[in-house]
């Protein structure tokens, strides 16, 4: 009975074992097919992965870029392709674009250039932009601005967007210009901009001009508005009436002064690729601004302006205090001023 018993249990325990034992095979089959599935999943997420990213490959390629402009090989740091941040070229993001910068002085006809400028179709000129203190405080807001302008996101009136061929804008030599030129000739030149220099031979003319301008802020000759540039005939007339008086003390000091900036400019930028231009030049010779054209690379048009110039005639007809003026200056170097007019 004892050894029937034995028997039994022996009987039970291998029965618990062997079922014990395909508990076991089971579980790791599961754990074997488990591991199975999550290799084979990542294999197929690497796939669908590896097709995305060569979809978006695949629309870079398709994406070609700007055939090469045919130019000279001197010429290729001044071209460029700007991407504005504010709106698209469009059909136009593969013309080239040129920068340029029109320096001068107040009053030596740099207004009336440039809307010459801004009569042809390809060629932005976006005014005198750091006339405002704030833009020309330190480089760093200086070349801030510059690269809203030569990147095409500066929007003002000139602006032909899309398809303009050539940008810039005016800048007066006393408005930060020479205070930071070293910083500046290196932008120019990094950035491949051209510079068009304006000056005026007459400095007696364009001191009469800046006098009279700044009397007119005052004063407001033309129905209480102050106007540095006219379009007719009536009002060049009404702001041509006042004739200040010179200083004749500090006449000549004055010219030496205005002669000494505008060589210093010349000296500072004279690495940087330019063209001079003056302003009695282009009076006497309207074809001086296909020379201008040329420079910028742009298509030849017949430009026009519809300013109208202010002080006309000879000049002892525009001063109070014509008689000092001569005795000042005769037998100086500045003596060819008292009897030129717009000649070489």
């Amino acid at each position: 009975m004892a050894d029937d018993l034995s028997s039994f249990a022996k009987d039970i325990f291998l029965i618990k074992a062997s079922k014990k034992s395909t508990l076991v095979w089971r579980m790791a089959v599961l754990v074997i097919a488990m591991a199975c599935g999550v290799y084979i999943c990542s294999i197929c997420l690497k796939q669908i992965s590896t097709r995305n990213k060569t979809g978006f490959l695949d629309i870079k390629v398709v994406k070609r870029p700007c055939p090469e402009p045919n130019i000279e090989p001197w010429e290729i740091p001044y071209v460029h392709y700007p991407k504005p941040k504010t709106y698209s070229r469009d059909e136009c993001a593969c013309n080239p674009v040129r920068n340029f910068a029109i320096l001068s002085m107040q009053r030596s006809g740099s207004g009336w250039f440039e809307t010459f400028l801004n009569n042809h179709t390809n060629i932005s000129s976006n005014g005198e932009i750091f006339s405002v203190k704030v833009r020309r405080s330190n480089f760093s807001t200086i070349s801030e601005t510059l690269d809203k302008i030569y990147n095409l996101d500066w929007l003002s009136s000139a602006s032909k967007n899309e398809c303009t061929a050539a940008v810039g804008l005016k800048w007066m030599l006393n408005q930060g210009l020479l205070q930071h030129h070293e910083q500046i000739n290196e932008y120019f030149r990094t950035r491949g901009v051209s510079i068009i220099f304006l000056f005026r031979r007459n400095l007696l003319r364009r001191m009469i001009s800046v006098l009279a301008n700044q009397y007119d802020k005052d004063a407001k000759l033309l129905n209480g508005t102050h106007k540095s540039h006219v379009h007719s005939p009536h009002e060049a007339e009404i702001l041509a009436k006042y004739k200040p008086v010179i200083n004749s003390t500090s006449l000549i000091s004055q010219l030496k002064q205005v002669n000494d900036t505008t060589t210093k400019a010349l000296e500072y930028f004279k690495r940087t690729r330019h063209i001079i231009v003056f302003y009695e030049d282009v009076v006497k010779n309207r074809t001086k601004l296909l020379d201008v054209q040329d420079f910028l690379k742009v298509p030849r048009r017949d430009l026009k302006s519809r300013q109208v110039k202010i002080h006309k005639g000879s000049l002892s007809s525009q001063v109070q205090n014509w008689d000092d003026i001569s005795k000042t200056l005769a037998g100086t170097p500045h003596e060819s001023f008292l009897h030129a007019d717009y000649r070489r």
